[in-house]
């Protein structure tokens, strides 16, 4: 079986013109069947559909990555045994529209969805890193390792902007996602920094150690350390993306 990196437009279509598309082919199981609630809570919204429509639970989960931190995110249950995983951007959370709009074009679809915030971002506990590719990699880790635990399937994994650079770099180490879809991930993790910390961050991080990144009217948004800039500067997507097994052993 192929390990099938996806850019964005190629994934709108699989799911809405190919009929053989893999999304298109996803059995449904009954409500006996569903995802144990153990680790579940709160929070359950019935949506009104058409008859044709598949019947749509969303349920909070809480999901500990392997810091102990709790990782919060919302499932889109539809009652299928496969489900996709999505993954925000930097500073981001799972409800950007982003993640809300791929969650409802999927769920249309009969396929239940999981998007949740990676550590220090958003409902999640943990302090907000700046780089942390590494660390939410492991964070994707443990949500797919919950819901394989429940006996479900993760057919794909989609990350926006950060959150496709941590899908791809995830598949790089961890193999066992045969669909993996980047929307607008940076492939040159070196670009970009000038642009949010100013030209001369590298000489001010080597002098305070710290750079505080303001908003308009000079409230910090958030704290660069210089472990966390050299973390993403040395994360190197050219490196990963190769790793990326092509097919299954």
């Amino acid at each position: 079986m192929e390990t099938i990196a996806y850019n964005f437009h190629s994934f709108l279509l699989n799911l809405s013109i190919y009929p053989t598309s893999p999304f298109r082919q996803l059995p449904f199981i009954s409500s006996a069947n569903r995802i144990s609630k153990a680790k579940s809570t709160t929070l359950r919204m019935a949506h009104s559909h058409s008859a044709q429509d598949p019947v749509i639970e969303q349920q909070k989960v809480i999901i500990p990555n392997k810091h102990g931190e709790k990782l919060v995110g919302l499932l889109h249950e539809t009652g299928s045994k496969e489900i996709v995983i999505l993954c925000h951007g930097f500073r981001s959370r799972k409800d950007y529209n982003t993640m809300v709009n791929l969650a409802s074009a999927l769920e249309k679809e009969g396929i239940s969805v999981f998007r949740f915030d990676f550590a220090g971002n958003g409902e999640s506990e943990g302090s907000f890193q700046y780089g942390n590719y590494s660390r939410e990699a492991d964070d994707l880790h443990a949500v797919i390792q919950h819901f394989s635990g429940e006996n479900r399937v993760v057919s794909a994994i989609v990350g926006h902007s950060k959150g496709g650079n941590v899908v791809l770099l995830y598949a790089s180490k961890y193999r066992d996602i045969h669909i993996v879809v980047n929307v607008s991930g940076r492939y040159d993790l070196n670009r970009g920094i000038a642009e949010r910390l100013g030209e001369d961050f590298m000489q001010i991080i080597k002098k305070d150690g710290y750079i505080d990144v303001k908003n308009k009217t000079g409230g910090v948004e958030y704290h660069v350390t210089e472990e966390s800039l050299m973390e993403r500067l040395r994360t190197d997507m050219h490196e990963a993306c190769p790793k990326i097994d092509k097919e299954w052993s």
